[in-house]
Parts: C-alpha cells; structure tokens; sequence
C-alpha cells in the first residue's frame, strides 16, 4: 500500500488501455468536448465536484458570470494559460490539503517540478488520483495497480455529487450503455465490473462530508421583499405617530410611541439575522469512507462526553442513568468514547446510581448494537408507542427485548431503592459500603473525588468487549471560594478530561437530556474532520427537541421558532449561539485559541517590490525560516506529540503559540536564547492555565490523546489536583480560557467569546432529532426557567462582555453582533411591553385614545403595517416549514414571558450588579416517572403572576367599562370603541394560556380562582357605580339656563 500511495503516478497513465482513450468527455454547458490542457490531461474546471466543462465556458463564467461551479457553487480556482479576474489573487491555497486529507507525502521530484512550473493547482489533483485509488485498495481488500487507478479518471469529468449509491451506480450503467452503443467501449470490459465498484467508492470517498443547502429563490426572495417593504412602511407609520399627537391624550399618547420605537428597534435586531437562513446535508457513509477502512485502525477522532447534575432529589438519578446509557450505546468506537459525569452536589446516591448503571450497562449496550435500536436510553426505548417490531428480521429479538426489558425493570427497582433511602440522611452522615465515611456528607465542604467505573481497565459487557469509559467526577469545594455553578463545574471536567482522556472533542449535555440518535456524534463529525471547513470551527450545536409535552405546547416548550428559524438564521451568518447542551466542542476552541489563519499562495519575492524582482534579495525569507526554527525548537521543550488525523492539523495562535515540529534543524543557532525563552514561556503557561505539567502538556497536543512518555498510574493524582477549588487562582480559567463566568446563562458568554476571535459554529439539524430532553410543562417552572435564562442576559448585559460594546475591530460579523444583542436586551423589551398591554384598558376607562382621527393616508400606513406584518410571518413560515400553531404559542409566550419573568429579571439583575444582592437561581425540576401531563394543570403560586393576572383583570373590566359606556352614549361612540376594543382582545388573546393555567384543572376549581373572583367582582362594582350606565347622561342645557323661551 505504501508503494501505491507515495509512487508512479505517470507511469499509470502511459499503460491506460486504448479502449479508455478514445472516450471523449462533454461540456455539460455548451456541448463542445472538455478538450485536454497542455500537458495533454483533460482539463478539469472544478476539483471539487468533477463537473465537466470546457476552457471557453469556464474562462467565459469567470470574466462575466459569477466564477462559481455551476453544480457545487464552488469559486472557481485559476488555471495556467487563462486569463486573471478580480479575486484571484485573494484566494487561499494550501498545497497539503489533499495529501493531509489522505495521509500521503509527496515525493521531492513532484513538488520539485510543481513549485517551478506554479502549478499548484494541478499538483493537487495529480496526488489525489494516486490518493484515491488508495482508498479504494484499503476500502475492498483488493490491490489497486498503476492501470486500476488511471480507471478511475474516465468517470471524473463527467462525475456528479449524488447523495447516494444507488444513483451513482445508476450513472455509470447509463454512460457504460451509451458508450457501447457507439462502439467505444469493449466488450471485455464486463470483466472489470469490480473495478467500477471500486471506482464508486473512489468517487465516494473524494466527495465533500457535508454541503451546504441554501433556501431555494422563490422561498427566500419574497421574504426578504417583504422585510425590506416592512421596514420602509414601520418608518413612515413612526413618522405619522410622532407628528400626529393625542392632545387629549398626551401622555398617553407619549407613552405609546416610546414603545412602539422599542418595538421597532426590537424587531429589527431579531429581523436581520435571519437575512441568510441555510440548510445543511451530511453524508454518513462518506465518512465512513474516509476513516473507517477495513484492515486499518479506525480514524475517527475520540470524544468525551460531559454530564452535568446538582441536586439528584431534583434530578432524579434514573434520568442521570438513562442519559448515561444512551452516551455509553453511541454508535461510535468504544475506545473513542468517554464519558464524564459532574456530580456537584457531592452525592452518595449519584455515585451509588451510576454503579448499578455501569453494571446494566454491561447487558444493554451490546443489546442496543446488536438490533441497532433506536432511542438508546432504557426508559423512552420501552415506553415509546409504536411498533418495535418494524424492520427487526433477527429470530432472538423477541426473547431478547423481553428479557432485557425485564433487567431493565429490576435495574429502575434498584435505583428507586437508593432514592428511598437517600430521603432518610443518617445523623452521623453516609457511609460507604467499606465503611469509610462519605467525603461528600458536606456539600459544601468536601475534597475531589473521582471514580473510574468503566473503560479499558474496567469490566467488559458480557459479550466480552470492551466498553467505553465512565468517569464519576466531583470537584473540590471549600468555603470562601466561588464555584462559579455549572460553569465552574464544566471547566472542571474540561481539565480531567484533559489529564485523562484528551479527546480533541467534547460534547455536553444536560443530565436530563439523552441521545436519541446514536449516530448524533458522526453528524458533527461529518463538520469537525472536515480537512478544511473544520479547523476553523469551534462547535456543532444541535437543536434542542422535548418529550412530554402536550400536544398543542400551551407554554411554547418546544421553542420551535428559535430553534427552526432563528438558529438556521444565524447558520447562514457566523453560525448559532451556543445553547448550554447538545453541543460538539473544538477543544482548541475551549483553550483560547484563534482559529487557524488561511495560507495565501506563496510569493517568490516580497512585497516591497513588483513581482519580477525583489530588493531584499531573499534575505527576508532566510530570517522568517529561522524565526520558524526557533520557534518550533520552543515547541519541542514541550515534547508535543504530533499525529496525523487523515490530514487533519489544528493550527492554533493564542497569547502563548504553539507551533509544528518542522525544519527543527534551522533553529539550532541561538539555542542559549531560547533556553530563556523557554522558561519565560513555561510561566507564561502555568499563569494561564494552571500549575499542572501534565494538563499543560496536554493543550500541546495537536490532535488528542495523551503526551508521549504520560505515566498512567499518577493520572488519577493528577486529575484530583487539576479539581481543586483553588487551581483556577491567578489563571485565565473563566476570563478567556473554558466556560466563561459573569453570568448565570454561562453558554452565551462562553459561545460570544469564541465567534469574537474568529470561530466558526455550525447548526446542525439531522431528520431525527439528536438529542431530547424533558421540559418543566408547569406554568410556574416554566416562568422561573425563563426568568433565569433573562437573568443571564441582563448580567451579561451589565458587565464589560456585552455585545453593544465589546470585541469592536474583531471578527465577529455585523450581523451576528445583532443576534447577540438581541440575547442581552430582549429582556428590557418588558418594560415597553406591559406599558403598553395597560394603554388599552386604561383607554376604555377613561374614554380617550393614543391615535387622533385617522385620515386616508394615515389609514393606509396602519393597513400596511399590519398586512406586511402578517405576510412576514406566513413567508416565515413557509420557508422554515413550522407550523403555525407553534408560531403562534410562541407569540402568545413572548407576552405572557414578557410581562412576568422578563420583568423580573430586569429588576432581579439591576440589583445584583449594581447593589450586590445575589438571586440564587432554583434548579428545574425533571420529570420522573408521573402520569403523562401529570404537572399541566397543576397550580404553584408564585410571584411572576401578579402582573399577568393584574393585565388580564384590568383589560376584562376595561372591556366591560367600554361597552357599557358605548351604550349609555349611543351609537356614535362605537367607531373609536371598536379600535380600542380590538387593542384590548389583543392582549387578552396573548394572555389566554395563561389564565387557563391559572385556572387549573377544568374539574376543579382553585382556592386562589375563588380569591380572584371576589376582588374581580369588587372592582367592577366600584367602576359600575363610577359610570352609571342606567342614569342619561345630560347633553342640552340645564332647565334653569334655558327659560322660558326654551
């Protein structure tokens, strides 16, 4: 195989056959043939997809149409003997990236020859043929001589991207047909039909992981029309506002145009960011391709999982244990696979839960690879509704889920019995079952512990295989240190999982939330082991998708809007926010680095001169290879292990370098110089990560795993001191470096950051939802999980890290800022928002309105405005596929949200930045094992509802007030009554869901109903007897003034 993938390239192309000769390949433009280049190849347009077209289309394309391949979109590159266009110079170049990609090294005749000529371009896909028949000799088990892999060349040119086999394969009968109907293929060719399948695989294994799928034209534009026409019609109707006072009603009237301005300025930050909403396709088998061949290690890059829990009472542990299943059963490498559980709370219970659950896991995980069964978490695979039997053809699957089901049964029973007796705390503390007591019997005061449960070292499941790692981990806690919450904890991991692991990905994830795809981890793969794209990402981030929610989502749990609109939204610009779970990790990305800069084509001269001479005479080239020397000398102090990942290289730039182990020898003059250097850089290192050698030396890894020479049996030590509370003193752990702090919803920080220096994030939506988690379907802890997200992005809001004045000059793009500045200051839109719900009940109690007399123009601006605003929302709708039932729960949520939660968190942050008084956050509860909607109705008073309900009473008597007064007038009074009415059911519509959740169970009713009814019924009498409705009001002139003469 080695002799295949470094040699003779030209010599397999003077053996092809006569019978491949003759094939002429035909522009897919114009008709014409492609035609040859001059070193009597057959010129090729497009490296990426192979699509045939000739010199004269493409030199046409690139001088007047848009330079992009007309099937993949890709800009095209510039081919020696055409002429240059505006951009060429710009473009990137990176000559090793189909070697990286293939693990091949070419030999110094061919990069001699090609640096001379300045072909680069063909280079690259001169190595790729001899690459590719490679792939195909490892993937088939068969040998690939000089003429199979000059085979494979017929079908480049005319080759094009399918999604699957079966159209390939389809393809290429087709062209075989026509090409022995005009007598240009021979019959002996029969004979090679193994040969094409290899070149099939070829193909497949040279496609592109992923591609980016925009919304088609006529989705897209008309939207994009309409928000332009929307924008313009809000300016004029503001105008009209602004210049049209109430008189009558002036502060009324000022009060409304304030909100609608926010309103305006509001939308417009959640508007824009969904200017370029994409889609995006992965191909699983590709990868498979690529770096999973038969006979060879597998090169799919290792991950560590991490799981974060506080209070297991409120977290129940047999949730904890189906997520850990789930992330034990992944379809992915056992030994790549490692999973980290962070036990905050220091529980005896969660350390005691997650040993029953290795020791299940030993049976179900090869229970769930071998029927390939889809949820992988115990609990919702067996109490899904649907037919399991469905594409089962094994005769042992009956009696296996019917045995497994009932170990699972009696795994639940051990679990409920841990919980029972973790109710009942002894008065000495826990004890362990050797005796020893519980180091965790004070929360608060406790020394890290780790626990290896599973793993190389660790018991194997019961068909004998390996299983992948479980590590219990529950960092150090003293008081007078700040933990820092969840954030603190997740930087906790980061550094074990550092010291033990190092996988160069990390995926987090809620304790409540399980993997539902187990093939969730090669998703984000197909982006993150992309040779090119995924070195500049820093995560994938998955939508986040709930079980247990009514049908009709009464309180918008599902998030469709965000997660289906705005995310693909931001996708299209800079990529999403970071969500807090469901999210792949760049572990470079984590540490502070910048993301790797683009290599431009190299120059044989510098810039002080043209290009036909240079001043400098070379010398400026000399002194940056010994710059480079020394620098990668540096790195060596480090003993930095260096790995090849399928070409894949982090090249990562931070305050402290890090650099290749190339041309070493240049950097030998100087050394007593960088001996200083040296020791100034290891300071440099412990200040910013930590006093740990093996932590640090673990960062210089370019591609995961452990340091070479790493002595296993101190790891644990090690681990132990990387946890403790005061290791992140004077370092830049939570400032640049892991989880940020500063902020309860630590995941916005934490992604800002990284979309700040540069990265890159990816959304990735596959047809089954990767991951499904449990959301609190109750009224009020639905409230305080949106008054905790709010709370966050007022403290981010307040601090030196908020998006309206941070990171200016940076890489983070315009319109990503926008979407950022949405997350910080949504929560302040509350204030306008119940203003401006109480206008229109106190406009029908007093009788005056915010809007004078309307003219005709004036009218047309309110009927634009609300048609536009409409139209908006169905083209929305149309190209993102919700529904509009979701649409619109999650309008009715944003007012009810708006008016209860967003509310106090404005006030709850103002007081804890600027007066100190922290607002400890309550953890949600999950669910358990209650009856299905068993929580909906049920009614927990809390403080968020006073001001919803306030609105809801004052709009229902305000409406009562109007009508009434309406009467008693007359007639004339009910064409501004029906705009005031219509501004009041506005409000009451919003509000519905919840005076439904107010009103609990429809068979009963609450005390706290029968309380409302009473002071309800005590305003509306004081207001009855404040109108008179039965009593004429006196229009004409009093008696006494009239006369005699009246």
């Amino acid at each position: 195989m080695a002799g295949l993938i470094s040699g003779h390239l030209h010599g397999a192309e003077e053996n092809r056959p006569p019978t491949r000769e003759s094939i002429r390949k035909v522009c897919k433009v114009c008709g014409d043939e492609v035609g040859k280049r001059e070193d009597g190849e057959t010129f090729v347009a497009c490296y990426e997809c192979g699509f045939p077209v000739c010199r004269p289309c493409y030199d046409y394309e690139r001088s007047q149409g848009t330079q992009c391949c007309p099937q993949c979109s890709t800009r095209y590159r510039h081919h020696k003997g055409s002429p240059r266009v505006e951009g060429d110079e710009e473009e990137t170049f990176d000559a090793n990236d189909y070697d990286d990609e293939f693990q091949i090294k070419n030999t110094q005749q061919h990069a001699t020859t090609h640096s001379e000529n300045r072909d680069y371009d063909r280079h690259e896909y001169h190595v790729n043929a001899t690459a590719f028949s490679s792939v195909a000799g490892s993937v088939t088990g068969k040998e690939v001589d000089g003429e199979k892999a000059t085979n494979e060349k017929e079908f480049e040119g005319e080759k094009e991207v399918f999604a699957n086999a079966d159209q390939w394969k389809e393809r290429v009968e087709k062209w075989k047909t026509r090409q022995e109907k005009k007598g240009l293929v021979n019959t002996f060719e029969a004979e090679n039909d193994l040969v094409e399948d290899d070149d099939f695989l070829i193909a497949e294994a040279r496609q592109p992981l992923w591609r980016k799928v925009p919304i088609s034209s006529s989705k897209i534009n008309p939207y994009r029309i309409v928000i332009v026409m929307r924008l313009v019609i809000l300016g004029f109707f503001l105008r009209f506002r602004i210049l049209t006072p109430a008189k009558d009603a002036y502060p009324l009237w000022l009060i409304s145009v304030i909100c609608e301005i926010w309103f305006a300025f509001s939308w417009i930050l959640d508007q824009f960011p969904k200017w370029f909403p994409i889609n995006r396709e992965t191909y699983l088998d590709r990868l498979s391709l690529r770096f999973e061949r038969p006979g060879e290690p597998n090169q799919l890059a290792p991950v560590d999982f991490f799981v974060s829990t506080v209070d297991p009472l409120k977290e129940p542990p047999i949730i904890t244990a189906n997520t850990v299943l789930s992330i034990l059963s992944v379809d992915y490498p056992v030994e790549k696979v490692s999973c980290y559980v962070s036990d905050d709370g220091a529980s005896m219970l969660l350390f005691d839960a997650l040993s029953e659950t290795a020791e299940f896991a030993r049976r179900w995980v090869p229970f769930c690879k071998k029927y390939a069964i889809e949820p992988r978490a115990p609990e919702f695979y067996f109490s899904q509704k649907m037919d399991y039997l469905k594409d089962k053809v094994q005769a042992t699957f009956v009696k296996d889920r019917r045995a497994m089901k009932r170990e699972y049964e009696e795994f639940k029973v051990r679990i409920n019995a841990l919980v029972a007796k973790a109710l009942k705390k002894p008065e000495e503390g826990w004890v362990m079952q050797d005796g020893s007591p519980w180091p965790g019997n004070n929360t608060r005061d406790h020394p890290g512990m780790i626990q290896v449960y599973l793993g190389s070292e660790g018991a194997l499941d019961v068909e004998g295989k390996e299983l992948p790692k479980l590590v219990y981990v529950s960092r150090e806690k003293r008081p007078g240190y700040n933990h820092h919450k969840k954030a603190g904890a997740m930087n906790a991991l980061v550094r074990v999982s550092a010291v033990l692991t190092n996988a160069p990905f990390i995926l987090n994830l809620d304790c409540d939330h399980y993997v539902n795809n187990s093939k969730a981890v090669r998703e984000a793969m197909c982006f993150l082991m992309d040779p090119q794209f995924g070195k500049k990402l820093c995560y994938v981030q998955f939508p986040q998708r709930f079980d247990g929610i009514d049908r009709h989502d009464r309180y918008a749990n599902r998030n469709i809007v965000f997660f289906d609109i705005n995310m693909r939204g931001l996708d299209g610009i800079q990529g999403p926010v970071y969500v807090g779970t469901g999210c792949v990790f760049n572990r470079p990305a984590l540490y502070g680095y910048d993301p790797p800069k683009s290599e431009k084509r190299p120059k044989m001269t510098c810039d002080c001169l043209p290009s036909w001479c240079c001043c400098c005479f070379g010398r400026r080239k000399k002194t940056k290879s010994k710059m480079k020397g020394l620098k990668n000398l540096l790195s060596g102090l480090y003993s930095k292990k260096k790995k090849t990942l399928m070409g894949k290289k982090y090249s990562r730039k931070a305050s402290v370098p890090i650099f290749d182990l190339e041309d070493i020898e240049e950097g030998l003059e100087g050394y007593e110089e960088l001996e200083k250097s040296s020791l100034m850089s290891q300071k440099n290192f412990e200040k910013r990560f930590g006093q740990s050698p093996t932590f640090i030396a673990s960062t210089l890894v370019e591609d995961g795993g452990l340091p070479e020479g790493t002595n296993s049996t101190g790891l644990i030590k090690e681990a132990i001191h990387v946890i403790s509370c005061g290791y992140e003193e004077k370092t830049e752990w939570g400032k640049e470096i892991g989880w940020i702090y500063g902020s309860v919803t630590e995941d916005i920080l934490t992604g800002f950051k990284m979309h700040c220096r540069g990265w890159k994030s990816v959304y990735c939506m596959p047809k089954r939802p990767a991951f499904k988690g449990s959301a609190p379907i109750n009224l009020s802890d639905r409230l305080h999980q949106v008054l905790r997200w709010a709370l966050g992005s007022v403290e981010i809001f307040l601090s030196r890290h908020c998006p309206l004045w941070y990171a200016y000059g940076g890489k983070l793009k315009c319109l990503e800022r926008l979407a950022y500045i949405n997350t910080i200051v949504y929560p302040f839109t509350s204030i306008p928002l119940l203003a401006y719900c109480t206008i229109p009940a106190v406009c029908l109690l007093t009788g005056k309105f915010i809007i004078p007399t309307l003219t005709n123009l004036a009218s047309v601006w309110f009927l634009g405005l609300f048609i536009s605003i409409i139209v908006t929302g169905v083209l929305e709708l149309r190209w993102s596929n919700v529904g509009i039932e979701d649409w619109w729960r999650n309008e009715q949520f944003w007012v009810i949200g708006g008016v209860s939660a967003h509310l106090f968190a404005v006030f709850q942050g103002l007081l804890k930045v600027l007066a100190g008084v922290d607002t400890n956050f309550t953890v949600t509860s999950k669910a358990g094992e209650d009856a299905e909607f068993g929580e909906l109705y049920l009614f927990k008073w809390t403080t968020l509802l006073i001001p919803p309900t306030t609105l809801i009473i004052l709009n229902m008597v305000g409406v009562v007030a109007g009508i009434s007064d309406a009467i008693n007038n007359g007639y004339n009074s009910w064409g501004p009554l029906f705009g005031k009415l219509f501004f009041s059911f506005w409000v009451i519509v919003h509000l519905y869901p919840f005076l439904k959740g107010l009103m609990g169970r429809q068979n009963r009713t609450p005390t706290i109903v029968v309380l409302w009814s009473v002071l309800l019924a005590s305003i509306f009498s004081l207001l009855w007897v404040r109108i008179d409705p039965f009593l004429p009001k006196q229009t004409g002139p009093i008696l006494k003034q009239c006369g005699i003469e009246c």
